[in-house]
């Protein structure tokens, strides 16, 4: 889980909100690449494991992607 992905993925926004992605390269982009964790919060694939270890650990945009989650799970 803590590996990087064989290449030649290259971790982008579109490679951590896309529901095909792995779950062990959300996981590996959740560890390490910090400013991409906002858009793992956009992934329909992302299970409340990684939703819960990205809110903790935060970091740019976490914050508002969540409240944006949560206020569209509040609409339904």
């Amino acid at each position: 889980m803590t590996t990087p992905p064989a290449p030649p993925i290259a971790l982008t926004p579109l490679v951590a909100c896309d529901p095909s992605t792995e779950a062990e390269t959300l996981w590996h982009i959740a560890l390490h690449v910090p400013e991409l964790r906002r858009w793992i919060v956009a992934n329909p694939s992302a299970d409340a494991a990684i939703l819960e270890f990205i809110s903790q650990a935060g970091g740019p945009g976490v914050r508002q992607s969540l409240e944006i989650l949560l206020e569209s799970l509040e609409d339904e």
